[in-house]
């Protein structure tokens, strides 16, 4: 199921789901396209040069253009990337905001976890509290 589609049927279950859920389509579709160690490396040289081309990126990967167009199209619906098309060439540059949006959800995500080992500590290291035996 794609993310618009996960996007769209959150809309139908109300406001509050429906935040939920699109953030929840929109941080899959991140991890999606950070899952890839070709498309991370797109990643960081789009990060260092500030814009790109597929052919400019393909001359630095061990992958044909054509590949890193199809890498760039993964990172794009994920909005990890933007394109603009100048004259006849599609530069790409890097947008944040996704992955900010996925650093909030895991770090959500790490408090709620320490929130439960933290109960489940206290509850290993409190004293036992059963019948009196003599």
């Amino acid at each position: 199921m794609g993310a618009d589609r996960r996007v769209e049927d959150a809309r139908l279950k109300g406001p509050r789901v429906e935040e939920a859920q699109v953030e929840e389509a929109r941080v899959e579709d991140v991890f999606t396209g950070l899952a890839d160690p070709t498309r991370r490396r797109i990643l960081e040289l789009l990060a260092q040069k500030g814009v790109g081309t597929a052919t400019s990126l393909a001359t630095e990967l061990p992958v044909t253009r054509q590949a890193v167009v199809k890498h760039l199209a993964v990172l794009d619906r994920a909005g990890l990337v933007k394109a603009e098309a100048v004259g006849r060439e599609v530069r790409y540059r890097v947008e944040p905001e996704p992955l900010a949006a996925a650093a909030r959800w895991m770090s959500l995500r790490a408090a709620e976890w320490d929130r439960r080992l933290s109960v489940i500590k206290e509850i290993a290291e409190a004293p036992e509290e059963g019948p009196d035996v003599r």
